[in-house]
């Protein structure tokens, strides 16, 4: 047995176990039927991924054959067993990791603090080393776009399975503590069989933002004093200071109830109460940690300053606490009223963290100086640490909204001012008319004015971050921005609204047009001294994946976004400003999605300075930051990866480089508008081949899926777009293009280059590994089982094209990367895609079924079982969108 065979073992032990708990399941609360006919459909997979070819045919028989009452529950069995699986390789990765630690005569992991500052320190003065984790800042926002299909209360029990998983790897268990572990594990499989997999209601922004307050309280609120832990003892090793107690080099914000981008359930009466309910949410953990440390701080201890505050009290400490408990009980009674139109309470309640924060560092330094440090490095010093990462709001919100909705305010009330539209005037009237209002003192709104709903709400907004404190909201993202008016609009707004702390406000720039022209806007904005001396020195510009990816192609989009930063740079360097750079990522590969270490270290050098603002999307934040363990391994990858990218940063690409990028960029951006926009019938056979009508009809976000109501792809937000050909594993977004133009340059005698490029430039190999890992994951054979059934016979041939794309697009990575294989850099990678193949491959036939019957008897029970299979695939190939 190999190393890694040994190793695997435990995981190989955990999915038998938990696949022959599902099927004791499946016998004791389903039937015997049921459980042999999925043992049948499992076995014929198996020896049809294998390339029995008999195997298939008959499997093919098996799944068409079913009845509507046995294809529920044959598709509810192979999507648990997909979670199960998921839920074992997520321990597993946090079971490698512990052993690695345990290991200290062995390599260091890849990413992980002990292996980062090791290598940092060897070519790094200790002040800089210091200096770059103390001004470090990297924000995850997390986001609410609709991939998480996977309802809350079954990721509640996929956590408690882990967290038996773990219990159960302990050495000491007594045969008594065993036979309890696995009678919980089989009381909690047989839960998640028996709970419903599809929401009854499509989530509302509150929802979603409890979601995502859900994820701090289960996993974060832990992770990140232990995460801080780690750091400062690195800090101390490798530089003899620790982390200063106010330095949170990471931090959390949230779109949930704030980004109203093409979602009208967004309000502004949600953005209030979901910024309530995150302080509420922050005021109730508070409360636990302050109950908590009462407990335990009875020392009677104390230094000359705390005796000032509480006099010879027998327990000073408690003293304090109880003291600060209750403002914060009182804190949560004012935002509970608050939520439910209540009379609020009198007293004072915490408005600023630093009210909070003092009395904490109070009892902190007091014991430090009378000899009880040691307590104080305890809880004492976690919940400081917690009050600089997630201050009194938890996650700071930020707002999204289009720049042609602000376009239209200021337009309505141009028009009752008697002034035109502002709509129709030229940039330079724009800039204008907003410069002089930005430094006129009097009102603009003329008194009485009466807009339209649509305005009405973008008013609204403005007033409702007027009323909020300093330190509940985060920035003001501007999508579809391309032109200064653009971001002087929002800032006139926000003065119009009498907010007195302004958000910063940040263009977004998603599509090729707008990347190409985001150096120049930026500095058009930049040359305004308005504005020059609003910025104070830093400007925030988001980035745009996901549209980019669906505008050009995952390869042109790819480069564009590079150069973009490049150029935004060099042009914030001209102009003096410090740039931070937010990138608007998702959770898949053609969405800007892929490992977070390689990804940092990627960027062009010099873009990652210390500060990095990144979304962390659906199912995405279930994968990073569900399980305690996987949480804090992505913790550290961020921080690692971000000092790299910051202290020793990649050199610059060759310029022969950058031309054969060029070439490569044209080539792909040709090919993909040219299949995607320009070929006859492409939006027809897409919604044929694949579930994306479908799909729209999920309740898994509370954004619709599309920007319209009508038109082809263009009117598709990406998410559906990617998932859509996710299911069908065709993957096509991710690649479309990618073959071609490496065909084109292969031809050219450009392979020894291409392999320099792939082997020297970390931006070149992470993409090619990415597509790589896309391709890995796809199956044109499972793809062409959709045409058979669902395409008309007249659309057949582009199916066909596509799927050859798609083989001479692998044939073209490998001879690119060297490999004989896809996947070879990532055994873990191929080991997960090949346990999965087996059990995504009968739902793939089964959603084929499953689509022909709904296409043509549009029943309830066969739209339900559609969904469930969705779900599962999506839980197989470890995304949606």
């Amino acid at each position: 047995m190999t190393d890694r065979s040994a190793t695997d073992q435990p995981l190989r032990d955990d999915i038998r176990e938990l696949g022959d708990l599902l099927g004791q399941i499946l016998r004791e609360q389903g039937s015997q039927d049921l459980y042999q006919t999925v043992e049948t459909v499992r076995s014929l997979a198996k020896q049809a991924r294998g390339g029995d070819n008999d195997a298939a045919t008959r499997l093919e028989e098996a799944l068409t054959g079913l009845d509507d009452n046995m294809i529920m529950p044959v598709v509810r069995a192979f999507s648990h067993f997909l979670n199960l699986a998921n839920i074992a390789e997520q321990h597993h990765r946090v079971r490698r990791s512990r052993a690695w630690a345990r290991a200290p005569d062995t390599t260091p992991l890849r990413g992980s603090l002990e292996e980062g500052f090791k290598r940092l320190a060897a070519g790094t003065d200790p002040d800089d080393l210091f200096n770059a984790v103390c001004r470090m800042q990297v924000g995850l926002v997390l986001t609410a776009h609709p991939t998480e299909v996977t309802r809350r209360s079954l990721l509640q029990k996929h956590n408690r399975i882990a967290s038996l998983l773990e219990t159960q790897d302990r050495q000491d268990l007594t045969p008594e503590e065993t036979g309890d572990l696995q009678a919980a594990l089989k009381r909690e499989v047989t839960a998640a069989w028996h709970t419903d997999e599809i929401r009854q209601r499509r989530p509302s922004p509150e929802d979603e933002a409890r979601w995502g307050y859900a994820v701090v309280e289960q996993t974060l609120w832990d992770a990140i004093p232990r995460h801080a832990r780690r750091l400062d003892r690195m800090l101390r090793d490798y530089t003899n200071r620790g982390l200063p107690l106010d330095v949170a080099p990471i931090q959390f914000g949230s779109w949930m109830g704030g980004d109203r981008d093409g979602n009208p359930r967004v309000t502004g009466r949600v953005t209030r109460n979901v910024c309530l309910m995150a302080r509420w949410q922050a005021a109730e953990l508070y409360d636990k940690e302050l109950t908590r440390l009462i407990s335990e701080l009875s020392l009677q201890c104390r230094d000359a300053d705390l005796r000032e505050q509480v006099g010879d009290a027998w327990e000073p400490y408690r003293v304090v606490l109880k003291r600060v408990r209750a403002r914060m009980r009182l804190t949560l009674r004012w935002l509970e009223a608050r939520l439910a139109g209540r009379e609020l309470p009198e007293g004072e309640i915490y408005q600023h963290v630093d009210d909070f924060r003092q009395p904490l560092l109070d009892c902190y330094h007091s014991l430090h100086r009378c000899g009880a440090g040691v307590v104080a490095d305890g809880r004492l010093l976690d919940l400081l640490r917690r009050v600089s990462c997630f201050g009194l709001t938890l996650m700071r919100i930020d707002i999204r909204q289009e720049a042609g909705r602000h376009t239209e305010a200021l337009g309505a009330i141009t028009r009752a001012l008697g002034l035109g539209d502002y709509a129709d005037w030229s940039e330079e009237e724009r800039q204008r008319f907003l410069i002089a209002e930005l430094d006129n003192p009097r009102p603009l709104t003329p008194r009485g004015f009466a807009p339209e709903d649509d305005v009405r709400e973008v008013l609204d907004t403005f007033r409702v971050i007027a009323e909020q404190g300093p330190d509940s909201l985060g920035a003001y993202i501007i999508s579809m921005a391309s032109k200064p008016s653009d971001i002087l609009a929002v800032e006139l707004l926000q003065k119009e609204a009498g907010v007195k702390h302004y958000l910063r406000v940040v263009p977004l720039f998603e599509t090729l047009d707008d990347l190409e022209g985001a150096e120049a806007c930026l500095d058009r904005l930049l040359e305004i001294d308005w504005y020059h001396q609003r910025i104070q020195g830093q400007q925030e510009i988001m980035i745009g994946y996901s549209d980019s990816g669906k505008d050009a192609g995952h390869l042109t989009a790819a480069w564009a976004l590079y150069q973009t930063q490049e150029r935004l740079l060099a042009c914030c360097r001209r102009n003096g400003v410090e740039l931070t750079l937010f990138h608007g990522r998702g959770g898949s590969i053609g969405r800007g999605g892929g490992p977070t270490h390689a990804a940092i270290l990627s960027q062009p050098p010099g873009s990652v300075n210390g500060s990095l603002r990144a979304t962390e999307q659906g199912e995405v934040i279930q994968a990073k930051f569900g399980l305690p363990g996987i949480a804090l391994r992505n913790l550290e990858l961020y921080t690692t990866a971000v000092l790299e990218a910051t202290l020793q940063p990649p050199p610059e690409p060759d310029p022969e480089w950058r031309e054969l990028m060029d070439t490569l960029s044209g080539t792909a951006v040709t090919t993909y508008r040219g299949m995607v926009r320009h070929t006859d019938n492409f939006v027809e056979y897409f919604r044929a081949a694949t579930p994306e009508q479908e799909i729209a009809g999920l309740t898994i976000g509370s954004r619709p899926a599309k920007r319209r109501q009508s038109g082809g792809v263009e009117s598709l937000r990406a998410i559906p777009w990617i998932f859509s050909w996710t299911q069908t594993r065709l993957l096509l977004p991710a690649w479309l293009g990618v073959g071609e133009a490496l065909r084109e340059a292969l031809e050219q005698g450009q392979e020894e280059r291409l392999r320099t490029m792939f082997e020297q430039w970390p931006f070149f190999h992470a993409f090619l590994d990415m597509v790589e890992m896309v391709l890995a994951k796809g199956d044109p054979d499972v793809a062409a089982q959709y045409d058979r059934r669902l395409v008309p016979d007249e659309l057949q041939p582009l199916g066909d094209d596509l799927r050859q794309r798609y083989r001479h697009t692998l044939d073209a990575v490998l001879a690119v990367s060297g490999h004989e294989r896809p996947l070879a850099d990532f055994p873990v990678v191929r080991r997960s895609v090949d346990v999965r193949n087996p059990y995504v491959d009968p739902l793939n036939r089964l959603q084929v079924e499953l689509l022909h019957r709904v296409r043509h008897r549009n029943e309830e029970h066969l739209r339900k079982a559609l969904q469930v299979c969705i779900n599962g695939i999506a839980a197989g190939m470890r995304n949606t969108g």
